[in-house]
């Protein structure tokens, strides 16, 4: 960690994430992202099926499920992942196209069970409401009686993962989940599967040095979406930003004690990198099982590279088998 002022920044955070901010602290999206509808017409071209349901009315949070649109073999079950997207917890949804298409090459690929979630958005819900929401999906899975979950999920083999803001939801819920086990039975979380997790500090890594420009996530606008994500008043040292905080290190050994994996993916042309290699560090220092996977590129790349995009999901294969 460097106390070293970055570098100056020549980024407006607001125009770069096309954002307008509102007198009563709320934002204005002005970039539509684009969406992908669901389909559950088994006589369509296409691979995968894909619902959504509406999990609290109140809070319009939701699940969009993701189903082989082809027989199993002998009632066979699908490993479960419950998926949770990015964009630094202010932008998008399950439906996103980006997030849904890679949710669709998972089930394609891997053969796996896919609800992805449909969290709240800060500011208008600063955290910890996405990790309350990521919670509530969870104990929804559990006692939902849908027919896809039902027949085709294996409960037993459950993953959390997410990517970036929602590899940091997936590791929050972790740490949740870690302390009722038996509370979220039949479910038995196997592992977390980070994905360029988002975390934050008040001293500043090498990485966000060097890359305090960075054309995708400069440092100046991680700052911002932290600002908009934490409570009001909390600093990037709050325990919902920083895992070195030490209640949440003595966690690490209830994951180590009940076997769970930890995936931890990242490149090296991320300015989050060293927050994900110090996460990494932390967890095997308490003994966890985990699987590190850095290498070149940038943020999101597996969105942009088709060829990152079939190692990231051969590496996610090989994790769940």
């Amino acid at each position: 960690m460097s106390q070293t002022p970055p570098p100056s920044q020549t980024i407006d955070p607001y125009k770069h994430l096309h954002l307008l901010r509102n007198p009563d602290n709320t934002i204005t999206r002005l970039l539509q992202v684009p969406h992908t509808s669901p389909s559950s017409d088994t006589t369509l071209p296409t691979t995968v099926l894909t619902k959504d349901i509406t999990i609290n009315q109140t809070n319009k949070t939701w699940v969009r499920l993701f189903l082989p649109n082809k027989p199993l073999p002998n009632n066979q079950k699908l490993p479960l992942v419950v998926f949770f997207h990015g964009s630094g917890f202010i932008l998008a949804s399950a439906g996103s196209t980006m997030f849904h298409d890679f949710c669709v090459n998972m089930v394609d690929e891997i053969g796996v069970f896919v609800v992805s979630v449909g969290y709240r958005l800060a500011p208008e819900h600063r955290l910890p409401a996405a990790y309350d929401d990521a919670m509530e999906a969870l104990f929804w899975i559990k006692s939902m009686e849908d027919e896809w979950l039902t027949r085709y999920a294996d409960y037993s083999k459950c993953y959390l993962m997410g990517k970036s803001a929602g590899a940091t939801i997936a590791y929050h819920a972790g740490l949740r989940t870690i302390e009722a086990v038996k509370e979220l039975e039949p479910i038995k979380i196997q592992g977390l599967i980070l994905r360029q997790p988002f975390f934050g500090g008040k001293e500043r890594t090498e990485s966000e040095l060097k890359l305090v420009n960075d054309p995708i996530v400069p440092l100046c606008v991680t700052d911002l979406m932290w600002e908009l994500a934490l409570p009001i008043g909390a600093d990037r040292d709050h325990e919902y930003c920083n895992p070195r905080i030490w209640n949440v290190l003595e966690k690490f050994d209830k994951i180590r004690d009940v076997g769970w994996k930890v995936l931890v993916s990242g490149n090296d042309g991320d300015p989050m990198v060293d927050r994900e290699k110090e996460l990494a560090q932390l967890m095997e220092e308490k003994g966890v099982h985990v699987v590190k996977d850095f290498e070149e590129g940038c943020h999101a790349t597996e969105y942009y590279d088709p060829l990152k995009a079939r190692k990231l999901i051969d590496l996610i294969k090989g994790f769940i088998s």
